[in-house]
């Protein structure tokens, strides 16, 4: 019996643990690009979209993990010019909105893409992640998806593994050349998975 269960979504109330979460796992990847981190989890609680996410809770309903999923009919965390212009200015959500473009990765029909998977920081080597993991392949067989799409960055040598674990298969490896040191790492690796 584990201590948590895995449900679609999150609820409005979770929403500002949801950005919290997602701020702790990235901000070595996002940290320079979003900061400061008042401003980053106002963006973030503004643009996680609960119809493109499965969240782990523990059994009083407290927000453990969650793995977000980006599909052609839209993204977990897709913030675009708008909400940055909002949030960060003009001139601070332009460069912002610029700068994150440059690690959007284009899907076409019968792709599902993992735009986020993170544990709390507490709960980590519970099974959450792998659990996250094989929600989010059984989200994509209920959505008649042949392939599942990951990035996972250099700096991250134990979310590989995880993902090795179930069954992603490294396919390309990119560097972020001159921007490497605005995302804190030197290169991202696309794994995938086929769901038959």
């Amino acid at each position: 019996m584990t201590g948590f269960d895995i449900r679609p979504g999150f609820s409005e109330n979770q929403r500002a643990r949801a950005a919290l979460l997602y701020w702790r796992a990235f901000a070595g990847k996002l940290g320079k690009v979003l900061a400061p981190e008042q401003k980053a989890l106002e963006l973030l609680g503004n643009i996680l979209d609960p119809r493109f996410a499965i969240s782990a809770v523990d059994r009083t309903g407290q927000l453990l993990g969650i793995v977000g999923f980006k599909s052609q009919e839209g993204s977990f965390s897709e913030g675009g010019f708008g909400p940055m212009f909002k949030v960060y200015g003009l001139f601070g959500g332009l460069w912002r909105a610029l700068a994150l473009s440059t690690l959007e990765r284009s899907i076409g029909p019968g792709i599902l893409l993992i735009d986020g998977i993170f544990v709390a920081a507490d709960r980590r080597g519970e099974g959450i992640g792998g659990a996250l993991l094989e929600a989010i392949i059984k989200e994509a067989q209920r959505r008649d998806i042949r392939e599942i799409w990951l990035d996972v960055v250099d700096t991250n040598p134990r979310a590989r593994a995880l993902y090795e674990r179930a069954g992603f298969v490294a396919k390309e490896t990119e560097g972020t050349g001159p921007l490497a040191g605005l995302f804190g790492f030197k290169s991202g690796t696309k794994m995938t998975k086929s769901v038959v």
